[in-house]
């Protein structure tokens, strides 16, 4: 049963202004998310940090909670699996499934987040 449906869109010349900026990307991104960010080029940085910010504020709306006091960006992880598919972690609520995808265009990043309850 879907207990949770988030989705956000976010502008990537926004976080092109971003991805030279430290303060920034330690605050959105986590240190595994950053292993994948750094290799990559300037508008591949753009995109990803667009994405990632995109899928974690989606989440916090399919969530309920918001981003702030009781759910922050260090709280999601949003890595790749072996197909290249976006898969979320929250480490606040081990064990919750959570269905991610991103998508982008030249000018946006967009996510949608489900949650989904195992129960009926």
């Amino acid at each position: 049963m879907i207990t949770g449906i988030g989705i956000d869109v976010t502008e990537i010349n926004r976080m092109m202004k971003h991805i030279h900026d430290e303060a920034f990307i330690s605050r959105i991104l986590t240190p595994e998310e950053r292993k994948q960010y750094s290799p990559l080029g300037t508008k591949r940085k753009a995109e990803f940090l667009a994405g990632r910010f995109s899928a974690k504020e989606a989440y916090a709306k399919a969530k309920g909670t918001g981003l702030g006091a009781n759910l922050s960006f260090q709280d999601l992880t949003v890595l790749n699996n072996s197909l290249g598919c976006p898969v979320l972690k929250d480490r606040t609520s081990p064990g919750t499934v959570i269905h991610v995808s991103i998508t982008h265009t030249g000018t946006v990043a967009a996510s949608v987040a489900i949650i989904e309850s195992q129960s009926c």
